[in-house]
C-alpha cells in the first residue's frame, strides 16, 4: 500500500506504470494503492487464478527452504537486529485510511483481535516531522511495541538527487529525532519501489539502490545505531521479472530485513484468490518466476523476512471465504520458516474493499484464532 493515514499531508493520485515500459516521470503518490491487476496496468485475466491454475510446486517454498517450524515455546526474544529467536512478531497499520490517530486505532484493534501488537506501522514521506508524539506515547506504554516507519527519503525529488547527497540536510534532521528515540525502531526506505521505476530521471531501479544505500550509511556516520533498515517489495510478480529486479537491492550491508507487502481478495475464481502459500509465493509459472518467498530465501537466504504489509479484501456475497483465507495462514506459517513477522493492513476503505478482520463474524472469528496463536509469543 501507499501512503495511508488521511491525517497526513494530502494525498495525489497514483499513475500506474505500464509493465515494462517507462511511464510519467512524476514520482508515484503514497496515497491509495489498489491491489494487483487493475493498479499495475495488467488485465486481470492475464493472471492464473490461484486455486485453478496453480499447483502446489508453485506456491511451496523450494525444498531447501521448507523445513517445518517448531512451534514456539513461550519467552522467545529478540537479537541486535530485531529477529526473534523463535515465532513471529505481530504487527499491524491500524485504521489505515481514517482520521484516528494511531493510538487510539492501535487500540481497538487489539481490543477487537484479542492480541497486543509488537510492531506498530506508520507512514511518512520528505520532511514530515516523525516518529510523531502520538507515535513515541505508543511505543512508550507499558506494554512495548516496535515502530515500524516508512519513510519516503526522496519525497518531491529523485531517488538520484538523494544519492548524490542533495537530501542530506533532510536525513541529517531525521537522524537527530532517531537518535532520540527511545529504544529501537524498523525503517524501511520507500516501500514498494517497484511501482515508481522508471527508465530515466533520477527514478531507476539501480537509482532506487543507490539511494538506499547512501540514506543508510548517512544515517549510521551520523550516529544511528537503533534502526533496522528493511527493503519492503511490492513482491508483484510482473513487476518481479522485469530485466531491471533485482538492480532494487543495495546489498546486504545495508539491507537488514526483506519485506514484502502481498494481498488477497476473498471473491472465489478471481486473481488473488487463494490461501496464504498463495499470498506469500504466488506464481504463474515457477520456470520464469519461482515465487517471492522462494527468491528471497534463495538469492538472500541469510536475512529474515516480514510480510510488512497483509491484507485481504471483504466478499461481501459470501463472508466465509475471508475466515478460509485466515484459517490457511495458521496452518501453512510452519512452511515459510524465513517469515518472522506479519504486519497486518487494517482499513475500513482501502482502495479494493474492506481489509479489516471483523468485516464479518466469520473472518472475525478465525483471525482471532491466528492471533490467538502462540507463534506470535515473542517478548519484547
Amino acid at each position: 500500500m501507499k501512503h495511508r493515514r488521511v491525517t497526513s499531508a494530502p494525498r495525489l493520485a497514483v499513475v500506474a506504470a505500464l509493465i515494462g515500459l517507462a511511464a510519467s516521470g512524476a514520482i508515484a503518490s503514497t496515497a491509495a494503492r489498489g491491489l494487483e491487476p487493475e493498479r499495475r496496468g495488467v488485465p486481470a485475466a492475464q493472471e492464473v487464478d490461484a486455486r485453478a491454475g496453480l499447483g502446489a510446486a508453485s506456491t511451496e517454498p523450494s525444498p531447501a527452504a521448507s523445513t517445518k517450524a517448531p512451534t514456539k515455546p513461550a519467552g522467545c526474544g529478540l537479537d541486535a537486529k530485531l529477529v526473534p529467536s523463535c515465532g513471529l512478531l505481530w504487527g499491524v497499520a491500524p485504521g489505515a485510511f481514517t482520521d484516528l490517530p494511531a493510538s487510539r486505532a492501535l487500540r481497538n484493534f487489539e481490543a477487537t483481535t484479542g492480541r497486543p501488537a509488537d510492531i506498530l506501522h506508520s507512514y511518512h514521506r520528505g520532511d514530515e516531522v516523525f516518529p510523531t508524539a502520538d507515535e513515541i506515547a505508543t511505543v512508550r506504554q507499558a506494554r512495548k511495541r516496535i515502530l515500524f516507519a516508512n519513510w519516503k527519503v526522496a519525497w518531491g525529488t529523485t531517488w538520484s538527487d538523494v544519492a548524490a547527497g542533495g537530501q542530506d540536510a533532510r536525513i541529517d534532521r531525521a537522524a537527530e529525532r532517531f537518535r532520540a528515540f527511545p529504544g529501537k525502531l524498523f525503517l524501511a526506505l520507500h516501500h514498494e519501489p517497484e511501482n515508481d521505476v522508471r527508465s530515466g530521471g533520477g527514478m531507476t531501479a539501480r537509482d532506487y539502490a543507490a539511494m538506499f544505500r547512501h540514506t543508510v550509511e548517512r544515517l549510521r556516520a551520523k550516529g544511528v545505531t537503533n534502526a533496522v533498515f528493511v527493503l519492503a517489495y511490492m513482491a508483484y510478480e510482473p513487476w518481479c521479472v522485469q530485466p531491471w529486479f533485482e538492480d532494487l537491492y543495495p546489498g546486504d550491508d545495508v539491507v537488514d530485513w526483506i519485506g514484502m507487502d502481498p494481498y488477497l481478495f476473498a471473491r472465489p475464481g478471481a486473481y488473488g484468490y487463494g490461501d496464504f502459500a498463495y499470498l506469500v509465493n504466488r506464481t504463474s509459472n515457477p520456470s520464469r518466476w519461482p515465487g517471492f518467498y522462494t527468491w528471497a530465501t534463495r538469492e538472500h537466504g541469510n536475512k529474515p523476512l516480514m510480510v510488512s504489509e497483509w491484507g485481504v479484501y471483504e466478499h461481501a456475497a459470501d463472508p466465509a471465504q475471508k475466515a478460509w483465507i485466515y484459517s490457511t495462514v495458521r496452518q501453512q506459517l510452519p512452511r515459510f520458516p524465513a517469515i518472522k513477522a506479519l504486519v497486518y493492513f487494517d482499513s475500513p476503505n482501502a482502495p479494493k474493499g474492506d481489509t479489516r478482520p471483523d468485516s464479518s463474524e466469520p473472518a472475525l472469528e478465525e483471525f482471532r484464532k491466528l492471533a490467538d496463536s502462540t507463534t506470535f509469543s515473542v517478548t519484547l
